[in-house]
């Protein structure tokens, strides 16, 4: 009886939370493959562009975009390889909050944060700046930014650095997550906050969400799916030069998916949290509350859940489990956590235990925790800090055995990726 109503209860608070904001926009179906023929056309794949009558045709462009898809699966080391950016830097600003919806208590907040801002009350903060690998058609969207969050020195000078990527959920603020980057700090783990494409400073100005980062544009989301994960891995780079050794992720929601893909192509990631996790990318857009307005547009052009699935294959985390577990005889295995929650209209429950299952049947060394709530309200007291706990224990612990396995077995400098390349050119 009580958990039948305390069900009813939340899935009731979770429709309220999805249903606050009145700012998303329907936007029509659209290809887009013009977001993925430069990547085609540098790696000699400009075979599997249609044919210019068939982009009037949508049977036979939806067909060449899941053949396409099907391609950058098979050669995913380079479509979400890139080039080193050669443009790291830092610069000072104060935080902003860059709100994506318009109530009132947003808006009043946004304002005491720039009334702060402008009378010193308010300190800058450090944020690393680069160039993304991916590049879009708006420029702001191409410059990087994530907040930097260094921690202490430590006493050991022996003590190997570590550093964690932050990457919150989809139209998150310019704030969001920035308490767990803190808590990591006293755990003596540097963060990097990372602004997800098309978000907070990165947001182009037509924009009051990061819409472009998910839409019913199939091109585009690929585009953007490619260019957080690039972006992620470029961190990874600039924490290295700066002396770095182990090296971790947390994702919520859609940040989770970036997470997970980054991690599946680069073996750096050792610290795996994953807040909020689904199969398919195509699976969450159609059944999720939050997506509606894209699955409006999605259903109108005819789509099924099926098929778009098969035109987003290439950014699902379910194509690279098998490349995500990677060999574990070298003892790089990773180590993961995912929660969920139960009451989940998001990322509905039946999918995130769908990645429970394939990480016990794979062997991946994991950890399931699970919310007694829902997607928006693992934002909300008390279940907030549920999560944070469960988030901070766990990478309180990863890194602590990161650095137990290398007092117990010293190993040479790790080389990163770009260097390995390098000398292997030279042999």
């Amino acid at each position: 009886m009580f958990a039948d109503w305390y069900a009813r209860w939340m899935f009731g608070w979770e429709t309220r939370l999805t249903m606050r904001d009145e700012n998303r926009v329907v936007r029509l179906l659209e290809w887009g493959f013009e977001w993925i023929a430069p990547f085609l056309q540098a790696n000699g794949f400009m075979g599997a562009f249609p044919a210019p009558e068939a982009l009037c045709d949508n049977a036979s462009a939806e067909a060449a975009m899941a053949r396409i898809n099907q391609l950058l699966i098979r050669h995913s080391e380079r479509f979400f390889g890139y080039r080193r950016p050669t443009d790291f830097r830092l610069e000072e600003r104060t935080p902003q909050l860059f709100p994506t919806n318009v109530r009132p208590e947003t808006l009043a907040r946004d304002a005491a944060l720039c009334t702060r801002a402008a009378t010193g009350k308010l300190k800058p903060a450090q944020f690393l700046r680069f160039t993304s690998p991916e590049r879009t058609p708006y420029p702001q969207n191409d410059l990087v930014s994530a907040r930097w969050y260094p921690a202490p020195a430590h006493q050991d000078p022996g003590r190997p650095k570590q550093a964690i990527v932050v990457l919150p959920q989809w139209n998150a603020d310019g704030l969001s997550h920035n308490v767990l980057c803190a808590l990591f700090n006293r755990m003596g783990v540097s963060a990097l906050r990372l602004s997800m494409p098309y978000h907070d400073i990165r947001r182009p100005s037509e924009l009051e969400r990061a819409d472009y980062a998910v839409s019913a544009n199939i091109g585009r989301t690929l585009s953007a799916c490619r260019q957080a994960v690039v972006d992620i891995r470029c961190c990874l780079d600039w924490l290295e030069e700066q002396g770095y050794e182990h090296f971790g992720v947390l994702g919520t929601s859609l940040g989770s998916c970036y997470a997970f893909l980054a991690s599946a192509h680069d073996s750096r990631l050792r610290v795996n949290a994953f807040n909020h996790a689904s199969t398919a990318f195509g699976d969450v857009v159609w059944a999720g509350q939050s997506t509606r307005h894209i699955r409006q547009a999605v259903e109108q052009a005819g789509l099924n859940q099926d098929r778009l699935c098969a035109l987003w294959a290439a950014i699902s985390p379910v194509s690279y489990y098998d490349r995500f577990k990677g060999p574990e005889a070298d003892g790089e295995a990773k180590n993961v956590l995912v929660v969920y929650a139960n009451y989940d209209l998001t990322f509905p429950r039946e999918y995130s235990l769908q990645v429970v299952e394939a990480f016990r049947r794979d062997g991946v060394r994991f950890q399931p925790r699970v919310l007694p709530c829902g997607h928006y309200t693992t934002g909300e007291f008390p279940y907030k800090y549920m999560d944070g706990w469960h988030l901070g224990w766990f990478v309180y612990r990863a890194f602590k055995a990161l650095r137990e396995e290398k007092k117990s077995a010293p190993r040479t400098a790790v080389v990163g990726p770009h260097e390995a390349e390098t000398e292997a050119a030279s042999r």
